[in-house]
């Protein structure tokens, strides 16, 4: 089991970093993938770790640790009613909106291993086809995590990976076969910007995002952390625009321009015009 000072320093150090929150309870989670850690990086355990991230902490060892704590699961078109949504009410009502400009810009703010704005992309490609001819379109993915990033930009899912929530259609439609991986199509890849952001830092992007999803990711931030990077989300949406959470969260607050919106099963919130 893993000593508590050696869980508090990892803790810490992660929130510190990235804001994410571990709570107690979460001990065997740390320790196994802790331990993966170490043993990749040549050292014992996590317990050898520790002595070293103690000691002799670099920005590269402090970037895998959080890499190695952050990472979460994810899967195409998760929930399937938030697209749903984008796709019978949102996007068209965004594409009467921005009409003259001609600009679509979407944000997947915490898109680990990249099935988010994939699904975005697919979405796109396969209701709205005439945007892609004729419009900008923007898709912005970005994590944390520098592995999640890697294999995103990658495009290359195992079998497990495809079979939760893309349809067989999209499938056939958007991948090619590679030996035992599928490999998403280039013109759905060209569509999207992959960059490292970290959340509770200050955004240095203009407030023009008309979709921002960003979720179950305020669930893993304590209280001030969680109002501090949904403010940040808030002022980066453009009037007009939309942010999505998860399921199951709700917004730490709601600012006087911002509304709550529900739209089928979906809760979703609204900035005004």
């Amino acid at each position: 089991m893993m000593k508590p000072e050696i869980f508090n320093f990892f803790t810490l150090l992660v929130e510190k970093a990235s804001g994410i929150s571990l709570k107690s309870g979460k001990e065997y989670l740390l320790q196994s993938r802790l331990d993966e850690l170490a043993k990749a990086l040549g050292y014992k355990n996590h317990e050898e770790l520790y002595q070293v991230a103690k000691t002799k902490l670099t920005r590269q060892l402090l970037d895998q640790i959080i890499d190695a704590l952050t990472t979460n699961e994810t899967y195409f078109f998760r929930d399937q009613h938030p697209f749903e949504a984008l796709r019978k009410e949102i996007i068209p009502e965004l594409i009467e909106k921005r009409k003259t400009k001609k600009v679509l810009k979407f944000w997947s703010a915490a898109c680990s291993t990249g099935q988010e704005p994939y699904s975005i992309a697919m979405l796109l490609k396969e209701y709205f086809p005439d945007l892609l001819s004729s419009w900008r379109i923007e898709i912005l993915a970005s994590d944390i995590s520098d592995s999640a990033l890697k294999k995103a930009k990658s495009g290359i899912y195992s079998q497990i990976e495809v079979n939760r929530g893309l349809p067989v259609t999209f499938l056939v439609k958007y991948f090619k076969q590679q030996g035992a991986h599928w490999v998403i199509d280039e013109s759905l890849k060209k569509l999207i910007v992959f960059r490292k952001i970290n959340l509770v830092e200050p955004l240095r992007l203009t407030p023009s995002y008309d979709v921002i999803l960003c979720r179950y990711v305020l669930i893993y931030f304590s209280p001030d952390m969680k109002k501090k990077v949904w403010d940040n989300l808030c002022r980066v949406l453009a009037p007009g625009g939309y942010i999505f959470l998860g399921a199951t969260e709700l917004a730490p607050s709601l600012p006087p321009d911002m509304e709550k919106k529900t739209i089928g099963r979906t809760v979703c919130y609204r900035k005004k015009d």
